[in-house]
């Protein structure tokens, strides 16, 4: 199936050439899916830990619930190796402080 692009509001099928660019360019995407998924969901997890870090203070007497929550978090990404596995990951669910 030919690819076209568009220049000046004129459609114009693409050479060989920049098709073989286009799918070398589509290629690195596809296989950089994985780092871009993980990014996100470490991105998360490190705010959500963020969010319970005065907790965690010389001062703060942290509940057993919530040590084993940050752990949990800390632990969200272990064993990940497909896209699939990163989007069925399931955050726990934060105790009441």
């Amino acid at each position: 199936m030919p690819r076209y692009k568009v220049i000046d509001g004129i459609k114009i099928q693409i050479t060989a050439e920049e098709k073989t660019a286009r799918d070398l360019e589509e290629q690195q995407w596809n296989e950089g899916a994985f780092d871009r998924k993980m990014t996100a969901l470490r991105k998360k997890r490190n705010n959500l830990i963020a969010e319970t870090d005065y907790l965690a203070l010389s001062d703060q007497t942290m509940s057993a619930e919530m040590t084993t929550y940050r752990q949990a978090l800390r632990d969200i990404t272990n064993g990940l190796t497909t896209v699939e596995d990163v989007e069925a990951v399931v955050f726990p669910e934060k105790p009441e402080v």
